[in-house]
């Protein structure tokens, strides 16, 4: 069929043409957004999961659907080398462009001028100009230097420009786990004071699966925030997922070829959109056959190992390759580290090194005290079809 019509996106972040299995969480949103604008403040939304199973897809779900309704809308992902107030303030300067309009009103040219102060905070070389002239405007004083005092001052002014629009302010952080603990912390300072005193600020955090516990431990209160965990997409529902983008194009897809791939796949929707992909690939259509599946499925699995694995495996280093292959003995369900220790007949403590930094790489994480899991499903397979090539 025709390559160019391929409806299939398997990537990092990309938006499937079929949303599918995640309407709790998007109306949530929806329901947050309607409720802050009418002066009623959620708290933050978490997003967490093992990889590929779509956070960072519906995170900018998130963000395009208050992008929709007009508000201030900041995206950002931790761990990229920037500071969070980097991050954010760059984030902002964008949204806050389109609005700085010679008619703005009183609200929004302080919370601009507050803006750049914020930004003379990280960067006392490099400036912005929004064409206004602010003289005689308040604001300003977000560049003390200290992260909770500085973001507090910008996110209040800013929701309060956002209320003078009948709009809100959005913020949301992908990779939430890679943000440091003082970071961390003073986000929840502020939703917290957000909510008490119904400012239109909405929060929502993507992560892995620590990410809850890495939350509660910053502040306590935290535990109090709406989570919802991503997973595998329900099956009563995942063949949507392969059935509406072929309809879209005019094709479709054998029953049996549709329950190879969902099985192969796990359910998983990066694996699903890397087996469309690839079944759509080969087919002569405008059906996707048993067979067009099953050569898909097989040359998905060579793209995966070649990219979405091998480029993790290629990040460890030997010692913690020999780690990872004590680990994929019992799967995708985690390890006892005493029992790694034991297979690599080595003492628990002198791996904690090891163990510290898959963990710091994102290649592992921590689901309970002295258990240890691979962050990607399928890892542990990939890694037996290392050992055995």
């Amino acid at each position: 069929m025709d390559r160019v019509r391929n409806p299939y996106s398997p990537g990092a972040g990309r938006k499937p043409a079929a949303l599918v299995g995640r309407d709790d969480a998007i109306r949530a949103w929806a329901t947050a957004l309607q409720r802050a604008e009418r002066g009623r403040t959620d708290q933050p939304f978490v997003l967490y999961g093992l990889r590929g199973v779509g956070k960072t897809v519906l995170l900018s779900e998130f963000r395009r659907n208050a992008s929709k309704r007009g508000w201030i809308v900041a995206q950002i992902e931790a761990g990229s080398g920037k500071t969070l107030r980097e991050l954010l303030g760059e984030a902002l300067y964008a949204p806050l462009s389109d609005l700085a309009q010679p008619t703005a009103g009183k609200r929004l040219l302080k919370a601009i001028r507050t803006a750049l102060s914020f930004k003379a905070s990280y960067d006392t070389t490099g400036t912005w100009s929004f064409g206004l002239d602010l003289s005689g405007v308040d604001g300003g004083g977000a560049d003390t230097g200290i992260l909770d005092t500085d973001l507090r001052k910008l996110l209040r002014d800013l929701s309060d420009a956002a209320e003078e629009q009948n709009i809100g302010v959005a913020i949301c952080i992908d990779e939430a786990q890679d943000l440091n603990v003082s970071e961390l912390t003073t986000l929840c300072t502020v939703a917290h004071a957000a909510a008490q005193d119904e400012w239109p600020l909405l929060f929502a955090f993507a992560g892995l699966p620590s990410l809850p516990r890495i939350m509660a431990e910053a502040k306590s209160y935290a535990e109090r925030f709406q989570y919802f965990r991503i997973q595998q997409i329900d099956e009563t529902v995942v063949a949507e997922a392969l059935t509406i983008p072929a309809a879209q194009e005019d094709a479709e897809w054998e029953d049996d070829a549709i329950d190879l791939v969902v099985v192969s796949s796990g359910r998983y929707p990066y694996f699903l959109q890397q087996y469309g992909q690839e079944s759509w690939n080969v087919a002569v259509g405008p059906t996707i056959t048993k067979h067009d599946a099953q050569l898909g499925i097989l040359q998905g699995n060579n793209q995966l190992d070649n990219g979405f694995f091998r480029a993790r495996w290629d990040r460890a280093t030997p010692a913690e390759q020999q780690y990872l292959r004590a680990m994929a003995i019992d799967g995708d369900t985690g390890s006892s580290s005493g029992e790694i220790a034991s297979r690599l007949e080595k003492k628990p403590k002198s791996l904690g090194p090891t163990r510290a930094a898959l963990i710091n790489k994102g290649l592992a994480f921590a689901p309970e005290h002295g258990v240890v899991a691979f962050t990607v499903p399928g890892m542990a397979a990939f890694i037996a079809r290392q050992t055995t090539a």
